[in-house]
């Protein structure tokens, strides 16, 4: 803003806002008139207003424009690390999820593995149940019984209850895995619902250019250009003095508003009430031409500076919606940091979770497989039952054969006994007849005495007796016994 070293070199000075000359011709102007535009010009310097408000538009723009690079350094550097650290948990949480997919899957495995077992030997237990024992093996008076009535289920019973008492367990342990698999993944969604993760290349708003630096620039732009209105505004307070000076009673009129200017415009604080010097008629023509065509831009001027101002106040809002976005995200990612420190101290549980269930697993999956075995080893001893059973109906029949040939054989052998024996009594009643009338009866005792007899008896009849059983069922025993 410039200072006026005398009213005459201030009226030699070309217009205060528009910068054009003077139009050619005669030019007076009313006294009036003259107070009029002393007015208008010392009403619109209060546009200083407006110029403070646009310094300290500029003055906040600076300073949310370092807050802005401050935060986003932090938010850049702790998005990082967070990333950093997020890609690391999931890392964890997948490893994590697989062994519990690999714990469920093998468990599925094995259940599958026990019901296809169980089922085997639920079958064989049936051919038990529907296999009835002969009743030519067991007491008459007795129920019949199939070969089921024979086993001891104890042992089964045993296992069968272990075995559901395992699965009940396992399923009990495996969801209370999963529960700390859930809280895991919700421990884990809960940062990266605050941060969250970004994919290669991907941008955040945060991340693009800030608009911040061209829209201070903009503002700066608008506050010096108000600055350079507001300086021609009071330049033409000033013209407008000298030429109210220079009127009649004009010291007067002058000194009564010269009081009432706001502080800091720079006007001419030398003018006093009194001419310094006279001035020409062609300078004073001059100097009302360019204060006429000044007095009708005043308006437009302080318009402008309002218009800029108002721009000014729009752009800040976004400087200030863009700070706002900055600190927010600032504010959620110091909270996603806090929570994932907060996460650090339960890793290590969760990861020893893990670390048991699948020690745990590994053991109890070895038991299944023991279980399994004994439920095979069980089937193989009832399937062997069903088989022995088949043999002992054959070994009987071979039994009942041999039994048979036996007494044929005795029989044929008591003939031949019996046919002996008759022919030895003949040959011992011809003996008698012909040599008895010659040989005393005491030369030898047993000289009258009748043949031996011979019997073939059992010796253990009642231990020995072998069942009669039919043909087709011996047969059919034989066609299992040799899988045909």
């Amino acid at each position: 803003m410039s200072s006026h070293s005398s009213d005459k070199s201030q009226v030699a000075h070309s217009s205060a806002l528009s910068g054009s000359a003077p139009k050619e011709g005669t030019l007076d102007i009313a006294h009036e008139t003259l107070i009029a535009h002393l007015l208008a010009s010392k009403h619109s310097l209060s546009s200083i207003n407006h110029v403070w408000r646009a310094n300290q538009i500029v003055t906040s723009a600076r300073e949310a424009l370092e807050q802005s690079v401050v935060l986003k350094a932090k938010n850049d550097f702790l998005e990082r690390g967070i990333q950093d650290q997020v890609q690391l948990l999931q890392n964890v949480r997948d490893g994590v999820q697989q062994v519990s997919r690999e714990g469920h899957a093998e468990f599925q495995r094995v259940l599958g593995d026990l019901d296809a077992a169980e089922a085997r030997l639920q079958q064989t237990i049936t051919r038990l149940r529907t296999t009835m024992v002969e009743t030519s093996f067991r007491p008459a008076e007795e129920e019949r019984k199939s070969l089921h009535d024979f086993l001891d289920e104890q042992g089964l019973d045993g296992l069968m209850i272990s075995l559901r008492e395992s699965i009940d367990y396992t399923n009990v342990v495996r969801k209370e895995f999963s529960m700390v698999n859930q809280a895991f993944e919700e421990d884990l969604q809960a940062v990266r619902s605050i941060v969250p993760f970004k994919a290669t290349g991907s941008a955040s708003r945060e991340d693009l250019m800030s608009p911040v630096p061209s829209l201070l620039h903009s503002l700066e732009s608008h506050a010096k250009e108000m600055a350079d209105l507001l300086e021609s505004l009071a330049r033409h307070f000033d013209m407008c003095v000298i030429a109210v000076k220079y009127t009649e009673g004009g010291g007067a009129a002058v000194q009564s508003m010269k009081g009432d200017v706001p502080t800091g415009i720079g006007i001419n604080k030398g003018h006093n009430d009194k001419i310094s010097e006279p001035i020409s008629n062609e300078e004073r023509e001059d100097m009302l031409g360019i204060l006429e065509k000044d007095a009708a831009d005043v308006e437009d001027v302080v318009m402008e500076i309002r218009d800029r101002l108002v721009e000014m106040e729009l752009q800040m809002e976004f400087v200030t919606s863009h700070i706002n976005d900055v600190a927010h995200t600032h504010t959620l990612t110091t909270t996603a940091f806090e929570m994932l420190e907060e996460f650090r101290v339960k890793l290590p549980a969760y990861i020893i979770e893990s670390r048991d269930f699948l020690t745990w697993w590994n053991y109890e999956k070895q038991l299944f497989e023991q279980r399994m075995v004994e439920l095979d080893r069980l089937k193989d001893f009832y399937e062997g039952f069903l088989g022995a059973y088949d043999r002992l109906i054959i070994e009987v029949g071979r039994r009942k054969g041999v039994q048979t040939m036996m007494e044929r054989i005795v029989q044929e052998a008591m003939t031949k006994i019996e046919q002996l024996h008759e022919d030895d009594m003949g040959e011992r009643e011809a003996f008698r007849q012909d040599q008895g009338d010659f040989l005393p009866s005491d030369i030898w005792p047993g000289l009258v005495n009748p043949p031996i007899r011979y019997d073939i008896v059992p010796l253990n009849e009642g231990h020995g007796a072998v069942p009669d059983l039919p043909k087709k069922l011996i047969e059919q025993a034989m066609r299992r016994a040799s899988g045909t």
